[in-house]
């Protein structure tokens, strides 16, 4: 089995299911380990999910099985990524084995390559960019942690974009400013969610949903609170390694998204070359 199948897969055995915020995190937490899943005891899943040994329990119940036994056992029937069982992996020694950085940046790695499989279906993103890239306005909301993603992406939207408003601080002028988008008539929002998500980011699309906006969601998970007041989600996990969450996959996500914006905006190739004769008419950049 390709290591890029695990999580998909255990995503679909994940789907259809109305889970608690605890069990999201298992199973949130059984997706990002996927490739050792199926020898984890229920112990071990509790430990890295944070939860209880009888959240687990209930869990594998709450999917439809007995116990967490025979969720484990159809795990692994699922398949495991070759060398992904702890059995068969080489011994690391002291010289060899990576410090705590050198981790961080692997399962980082990992998570794009998690990513890059996710992607072999175009499909997801193309719905989504064709939704955005419709909305005058387009609105891209991230507040806290999630902030720096949707600030970027507007960044460079803004070149290809004509109307792109940053919705980046809560309160209550949040709802304020996506009734007034509406007004002038856009048709959808781009949601950044990453942990830890706040309140009032589901209180803001709450607000878009009933106000009829289109929400496209970059979240770290499926299985996250935002996920029923998505119409498209798309999912890339974040890294939990250091001390400070880390969002590589969550941003090359965005980046891909906006590639394929630029294919369903007209002229957008035109307003990059214009931003160009601009930028240098100007002197903005040192080469």
């Amino acid at each position: 089995m390709n290591p890029d199948d695990a999580g998909p897969r255990l995503l679909r055995l994940f789907e259809g299911h109305r889970l608690t915020p605890a069990q999201r995190r298992i199973a949130h937490c059984l997706v990002q380990h996927a490739a050792e899943a199926a020898f984890l005891s229920s112990v071990e899943v509790a430990e890295l999910a944070g939860v209880s040994q009888p959240s687990v329990t209930r869990f594998a119940m709450a999917l439809g099985f007995d116990g967490y036994p025979a969720l484990r056992k159809q795990l692994r029937e699922l398949g495991l990524p070759e060398g992904g069982s702890p059995g068969t992996r080489e011994e690391e020694t002291e010289d060899t084995a990576p410090n705590e950085h050198q981790r961080a940046i692997l399962a980082e790695i990992a998570n794009l390559q998690r990513l890059a499989g996710m992607l072999a279906d175009p499909e997801p993103v193309t719905k989504a960019a064709r939704l955005l890239a419709a909305s005058r306005p387009l609105l891209v909301l991230g507040l806290r942690a999630a902030a720096a993603q949707a600030t970027g992406f507007v960044y460079f939207a803004s070149k290809v974009h004509s109307d792109v408003r940053l919705l980046d601080e809560g309160g209550s002028m949040l709802a304020d400013r996506i009734e007034q988008a509406v007004a002038a008539g856009a048709s959808a929002l781009l949601c950044f969610a990453l942990p830890r998500y706040p309140a009032e980011l589901l209180d803001a699309l709450a607000v878009a949903r009933e106000a009829g906006l289109s929400v496209v969601t970059v979240a770290d998970s499926a299985f996250t609170p935002v996920a029923e007041l998505s119409d498209v989600l798309l999912t890339a996990a974040v890294g939990t390694h250091l001390v400070f969450d880390t969002a590589c996959a969550p941003m090359m996500l965005g980046r891909v998204l906006l590639e394929a914006m630029c294919d369903e905006i007209p002229g957008a190739e035109a307003r990059l070359e214009a931003f160009e004769v601009s930028a240098a008419s100007r002197e903005l950049f040192r080469e």
